[in-house]
């Protein structure tokens, strides 16, 4: 039989390298069974779960939930591995086959669109993904050249292209959501070249250089399966008849296409802010929703590991030291750290002339010298509603953007973005982060920075770094849909960050996967 065990704990000294990990492990779940005779046969020892314990520093352990085999019946919950179960797509396949229906597209390939678009690829439905931006390799080389000075491509960016924003991230895999799911993304993942590691760290990431190499595998899978990508073809407008979709305007290259489509999943990410007004144009229904806004802070890693093991050479073992932070401030409004990057960097994630977008990245070992984080304030929807218009939340952010911009032409450049301290930042109402934000922001991170210095030390020492401006962590609008994912034209699916719906790259990818499931379902009616 299989059984779970949790709470089996290691010390710096025990965690080594994997397999004498694995055998330590073994020899702690013997003693924690009280059982050391050589008859009991513990087999097949897979990890769970790891989480790293530092309640205690410098007394600091790894920590695990395990499954194993065994020869004898024991005291303990049983364990089956939950296996995400494709839906069931003969009927579906036959008839985008025979032609008797559009092949599905899908919009945009972020994870969303990947994850769709591979699920209906392996189901045999053959899909079309339109991606205005490029390739990877290509995205990369104009990313390059914007951050060397260049202007930035409005279409091909570190917002567009293949793999969506989070391709220029620290590739971060946590989610607040439970869904089987969730296991079929890291597995396909760890298919395509990740670590292992994704599929029991607590925390999971894959860093930036590896996406880049992760995510056109996946790509050539889908197209060994029948799917087709086109890139550098953005979707211009949408036909349907009678309230049912049937039909695409694309344009690529300056040509605009009739596409037949009966299925669409919109998947766009949360800066497509021109398909946003094209749908609101073509009488989507759209609402506002809240954001964030706030600014990148950046320190040195070591104070980090320091504030968090105790020990900062415990980093060499456990890793580089993560946290997350909240304040609520007498306004109510929260103030929270958002994607922290171990030993990463701060970027330039513009997508645009004349705006200024910060953001953050990390490569797979996470080994830079400095670690940043997103600091950010709720934007509340009557902090920017207007008329009724459910894309005043894009007019913020590009008023914001701008400002940034405007700011960072002047004293305290680098990156192309306005950067200053938290010392600066706090004294001097002039200062071109604080600047760079609304007053609300601006108070708020001035109220929260010494209550989050006291949850973590040297948070909010005087050289604490600050960029501006971050405007893009969630959509600030949600396309409608009903129960069934479909949005007032029957066979379009908005789906994941930019119709509002996921945020990050885990609940984006399983927003995919449910798409093509419901794209699966319609068409076998």
């Amino acid at each position: 039989m299989r059984y779970q065990i949790s709470e089996i704990r290691l010390t710096p000294e025990e965690y080594g390298d994997r397999e004498r990990r694995m055998s330590i492990l073994e020899g702690k779940i013997r003693r924690k069974l009280g059982k050391q005779d050589s008859s009991l046969e513990i087999s097949d020892i897979r990890i769970l779960k790891e989480s790293i314990d530092a309640r205690k520093k410098p007394q600091v352990y790894a920590v695990y939930t395990l499954a194993f085999a065994c020869n004898r019946e024991l005291p303990l919950r049983s364990w089956e591995e939950e296996a995400y179960i494709p839906p069931q797509a003969e009927e579906a396949a036959r008839k985008v086959r025979d032609g008797e229906v559009p092949r599905p597209v899908i919009a945009g390939f972020g994870p969303c669109g990947l994850f769709a678009a591979l699920i209906l690829a392996e189901a045999g439905c053959r899909p079309i993904v339109l991606e205005r931006g490029k390739p990877v390799n290509e995205r990369m080389a104009d990313v390059e050249r914007f951050w060397q000075g260049g202007e930035p491509d409005p279409e091909s960016n570190v917002q567009f292209g293949e793999g969506g924003a989070g391709t220029f991230s620290d590739g971060k895999l946590t989610t607040g959501i439970r869904d089987i799911r969730i296991r079929r993304v890291l597995q396909e993942f760890v298919r395509a070249g990740a670590g292992e590691e994704i599929l029991y760290r607590h925390r999971p990431h894959i860093g930036t250089d590896r996406l880049r190499q992760i995510i056109p595998r996946i790509r050539e899978r889908i197209i060994s399966l029948g799917g087709e990508i086109r890139f550098q073809t953005k979707l211009a407008g949408l036909i349907a008849e009678e309230g049912r979709l049937t039909g695409l305007r694309t344009v690529s290259g300056g040509r605009e296409e009739i596409l037949p489509a009966r299925w669409l999943i919109l998947a766009v990410g949360h800066s497509a802010r021109d398909t946003f007004r094209m749908l609101r144009e073509e009488g989507i229904p759209m609402e506002s929703k809240p954001f964030s806004i706030g600014v990148r802070v950046e320190y040195h890693q070591n104070k980090i590991d320091r504030a968090q093991y105790g020990d900062p050479d415990l980093a060499r073992v456990f890793g580089p030291a993560e946290y997350r932070l909240h304040w609520r401030g007498e306004s109510g409004r929260g103030v929270y750290t958002f994607c922290m990057c171990p030993g990463g960097q701060v970027i330039n994630a513009s997508s645009g002339r004349e705006q200024a977008v910060t953001n953050g990245m990390s490569n797979q070992a996470r080994d830079g010298e400095y670690a940043n984080s997103g600091l950010l304030v709720d934007v509340r929807v009557e902090d920017y509603a207007r008329d009724d218009d459910p894309l005043a939340g894009v007019a913020f952010q590009q008023k914001y953007e701008k400002l940034a911009w405007e700011q960072a032409r002047g004293a305290g450049k680098e990156r192309g973005l306005p950067i200053s301290t938290w010392g600066r930042f706090r004294e001097n109402s002039e200062d071109p982060v604080r600047s760079s934000l609304p007053p609300f922001a601006a108070e708020g991170i001035r109220e929260a920075m010494p209550h989050l210095g006291r949850k973590l030390q040297g948070f909010d020492d005087e050289d604490t770094r600050m960029t501006a401006v971050e405007t893009r962590s969630s959509s600030p609008v949600r396309i409608l849909r009903d129960e069934e994912g479909q949005s007032a034209i029957r066979g379009l699916l908005p789906a994941g960050e930019g119709p509002g719906y996921a945020g990050g790259i885990m609940s984006a990818a399983v927003e995919g996967i449910r798409a093509a499931e419901r794209v699966i379902e319609g068409l076998n009616r």
